[in-house]
């Protein structure tokens, strides 16, 4: 078997649980923002895909830059409430309101001295379709590299991340990656099919749904470098 030199993340759901931080994190940013402006019909989920679409069609870097896209959707929300100037500074300002909050996260048990002991014998690398950067943590310094979609201008489960991961570390493979990440298809399937190994992290017992083999799974941290040793060395 390649041994393995490099292991790259996804962050969100890997690391930790970003539903509630997000939820919050979106909370309180609208509520800052109708304090500006007053009310907004923010609506549902569907009415959120929708604009997405409809601003992708606008501006095709939104498909990927998550960023921009939530930027956009705080000026179309308030655009008929304050001046297009007024807008800018008010969604500008709602977003790094955002992202600050977006970085409150709670490290799932384990993940930091898995990471560490990790760190000491591979190369570690963050590939995220996100925008939490690692290096506002503290296990930051246990990463050589983080890749995120404004950087490969995609998205997983496309190969652009995976690719520029190779660009990252001299003399590296992808039969010499392994891939640990929470989402079946954005993880597992786009690692997979580029032949890297992967380990799908699976803490809340969820099912395998896909047609291929389904990898080896973990949920709980504190025996990852135990079970890279196991199956990998």
């Amino acid at each position: 078997m390649t041994r393995i030199k490099l292991i790259t993340f996804d962050l969100d759901d890997t690391l930790w649980d970003n539903g509630p931080t997000i939820t919050n994190a979106e909370i309180l940013t609208r509520k800052w923002i109708e304090k500006k402006v007053g009310r907004i019909e923010w609506g549902n989920f569907d009415d959120f895909i929708n604009l997405r679409e409809d601003l992708i069609r606008k501006d095709p870097s939104i498909a990927w830059d998550i960023s921009k896209l939530r930027k956009e959707i705080f000026k179309k929300k308030i655009n008929h409430l304050v001046t297009s100037s007024e807008a800018e500074v008010i969604a500008n300002n709602a977003f790094d309101m955002f992202i600050n909050k977006r970085h409150e996260v709670e490290l799932y048990d384990g993940v930091a001295n898995a990471l560490k002991s990790l760190s000491m014998d591979y190369s570690l690398g963050v590939l995220t379709n996100g925008n939490a950067d690692i290096y506002r943590f503290e296990i930051g310094k246990y990463f050589d590299f983080a890749i995120s979609s404004i950087e490969a201008k995609d998205s997983k489960p496309n190969r652009p991340h995976f690719d520029k991961a190779l660009q990252k570390i001299d003399g590296i493979s992808f039969a010499e990656m392994l891939h640990i990440g929470d989402h079946q298809i954005n993880d597992i399937f786009a690692a997979n099919q580029l032949g890297i190994k992967t380990l799908w992290f699976n803490n809340k017992n969820t099912k395998w749904v896909q047609a291929f083999e389904k990898p080896k799974d973990f949920s709980d941290w504190n025996r990852l470098p135990e079970i890279i040793k196991e199956l990998y060395e």
